[in-house]
């Protein structure tokens, strides 16, 4: 009898959260794609950037994607929040991201939560975000959207296609958010081809969404 009450015991404890066997940190360059992840300002700027006064909400800009990240990615879930041996970027650094990025601070944010699992420097981790950035190009149709108009996913991610002829569907999702247009999602590997996301990154907005013109 004693016996079996200890076993009991033994397996009550494995089935708690605090006996479960530690899972090991993420490390800085392990990872096995990217996202670039764009975010739509429009959308940002009508729920939160305004009443900020955020630069890139004037509408004399008619700021239309911004950079939202590059962020390292396993084939299931993601890194973050990684250690590194690498300095932190300076803010004249994360400043400078401003222009594709809508704001230092953004840029800071990144690097910590996802630069730093990238294995490489602040100012390597900012290069490679702008290499990402410039091997996508915008779909003019959207860049130079004159109305507030609503679509499906699909449709924008035909125009991405359209414009960007090595993407296919599998490597391109379109999230929203409160039915608005939030980012397009675009998988890359190591070497900044685009590739199929992996099932946990591939979801599409379900419902057709709001896409309001920059401005």
């Amino acid at each position: 009898m004693i016996r079996i009450a200890a076993l009991a015991l033994a397996l009550a404890l494995s089935l708690t959260p605090g006996a479960a066997p530690a899972q090991p940190a993420d490390r800085a360059g392990v990872f096995d794609y990217q996202v670039l992840a764009l975010s739509w300002s429009p959308s940002w700027c009508a729920t939160t950037g305004r009443a900020g006064e955020a630069a890139q909400c004037d509408p004399a800009r008619r700021t239309g994607f911004v950079v939202h990240g590059l962020w390292p990615q396993y084939e299931r879930g993601w890194p973050a929040d990684c250690d590194t041996a690498e300095r932190d970027p300076s803010r004249r650094e994360s400043q400078a991201m401003a222009d594709i990025m809508g704001s230092g601070g953004l840029a800071w944010h990144q690097w910590r939560k996802h630069g730093r699992c990238s294995g490489l420097s602040a100012a390597g981790y900012y290069r490679t975000v702008r290499a990402a950035a410039g091997g996508v190009r915008i779909p003019p149709v959207l860049a130079m959207l004159p109305r507030d108009v609503r679509l499906d996913a699909a449709v924008i991610e035909d125009a991405f296609i359209d414009v960007n002829p090595r993407l296919t569907r599998d490597a391109i999702t379109v999230t929203c958010d409160d039915g608005r247009l939030d980012e397009v999602r675009i998988c890359l590997t190591r070497a900044m081809d685009p590739r199929a996301c992996a099932p946990d990154i591939r979801r599409d907005c379900g419902a057709r969404m709001l896409v309001e013109a920059p401005g």
